[in-house]
């Protein structure tokens, strides 16, 4: 899936904090073709039958110079039956500047569909007669500017009538909040702030840390991290509220960023050794998965309980069958390997289908993408994964029937490291190698 981010930004300071957050944000203007479709945007709003010349009226504060004319938006959406819009959209007053930026909208539309190779020419953008499109339009709007952007939305439907503007969703975002702020915090003061703890949470477990570039990066990345798990670990339509106390941040709490990270490095730290080990000799390459017996995985593979109700995060089979009985029920709680391929490998790609669905098969302008399923499922992955680790000793002995236990083993946790990555690669953060 390709992605266009627009308007493209104009001030320095916010294209480096984004720099700084791995976001690769546009900063140009747009291209030459952004005038010629302002200007065609221009003549479609003198055309439109929803819009009307500005009169000033006697006593009337004058109106700024670059208003073009006022349209009726509210007609527009009972004429047109759409639903979820704001009851109080009504007149709204179009500026040059709306044009410029509806015609950016435009432009990247256009472009998103123009590269899809996959995609027909016949069923690209645009055209009035409502072809369709592969472009879905989201609009990511914070809750204080949700009206605004419904505004557009609409001027956007009435300047350029296709399946592009027609089929515009809105993903709108709760508030953030800072916990007792000894004074007002903006974006970059919180980002310098994070990972100035991050250091000192690191210093404080692996020591005084080398002034290399390694770990320079390696310091990024889990500030990058931690502030994308505080961020996407909350449903997107609730406040988040940031505790900025050096307490709140750490490399072993459970229900951080870094923590995930952390997992994930000691991941990468298991196949390097072991890959060391191979060409030292002492362990031989690892076989193909199909020439693998998987009956090797017994560690904690189950636990039998009688019990009258059974509550467990792990999944439960329920002896008595689907019908049930009045009889205690007879629980198998899956722990170690095989929690691993039951709660995390096998359900990786539901997660993945229910966090976002484009085209969005909901009615209305609203949408959800439920990032805080993928914090969550990396989160939990990486306390079982730990707690695992830390049991099972995975590289054992060299001895030739030992051999067999550890390459079913090396094979389950190299299927859980690519989820690992797929699961960080969905909020735009790469694997550490090393922490």
């Amino acid at each position: 899936v390709g992605v266009r981010l627009v308007p493209a930004l104009a001030g320095e300071g916010n294209r480096q904090l984004l720099r700084q957050l791995r976001v690769d944000w546009p900063s140009g203007s747009g291209g030459s073709a952004l005038p010629d479709a302002a200007s065609a945007l221009r003549r479609a709003l003198g055309r439109s039958p929803c819009a009307a010349a500005c009169e000033q009226g006697p006593g009337t504060a004058a109106r700024p110079e670059e208003v073009i004319c006022k349209v009726h938006l509210k007609s527009f959406v009972e004429h047109q039956g759409l639903v979820g819009y704001d009851p109080n959209l009504d007149v709204l007053l179009v500026t040059e500047g709306k044009l410029r930026l509806l015609a950016e909208l435009q432009q990247a539309a256009l472009q998103g569909t123009v590269r899809n190779p996959a995609v027909p020419p016949a069923s690209r953008l645009p055209d009035a007669g409502g072809h369709g499109s592969c472009c879905s339009i989201v609009h990511v709007v914070s809750c204080e500017e949700e009206f605004q952007q419904q505004q557009l939305d609409l001027l956007w439907r009435i300047l350029d009538p296709g399946a592009h503007t027609a089929s515009q969703k809105h993903l709108v975002c709760g508030p953030v909040k800072v916990t007792n702020p000894s004074s007002p915090i903006g974006a970059d003061q919180y980002f310098q702030l994070r990972k100035r703890q991050m250091y000192k949470a690191s210093v404080m477990k692996y020591g005084e840390l080398a002034q290399d570039e390694a770990w320079t990066e390696v310091i990024d990345t889990l500030t990058v991290a931690a502030i994308r798990f505080e961020m996407l670990s909350t449903a997107h339509r609730s406040q988040i509220t940031l505790d900025l106390e050096d307490s709140s941040i750490s490399t072993k709490g459970t229900k951080s960023g870094a923590f995930v990270m952390y997992n994930c490095a000691r991941l990468a730290t298991l196949f390097d050794t072991y890959q060391r080990a191979v060409e030292r000799g002492t362990y031989p390459p690892l076989p193909p998965a199909s020439e693998l017996s998987f009956s090797c995985l017994r560690e904690e593979a189950s636990a039998e309980k009688n019990v009258g109700t059974c509550a467990a995060s792990a999944p439960v089979m329920d002896a008595a069958g689907p019908g049930g009985s009045s009889s205690p029920t007879h629980v198998i709680l899956l722990q170690g390997e095989w929690l691993l391929l039951f709660n995390y490998l096998l359900p990786f790609p539901e997660v993945l289908q229910q966090a976002a669905q484009l085209p969005t098969p909901t009615k209305g302008i609203r949408i959800t993408a439920n990032t805080e399923m993928v914090c969550k499922f990396l989160i939990q992955l990486s306390m079982d994964f730990s707690s695992y680790y830390n049991r099972v000793h995975v590289l054992g002995e060299p001895f030739p029937h030992l051999f067999d236990q550890m390459f079913a083993r090396l094979r389950l946790l190299g299927a859980v490291r690519d989820v690992f990555h797929s699961a960080l690669a969905t909020l735009h953060l790469p694997p550490l190698s090393q922490i």
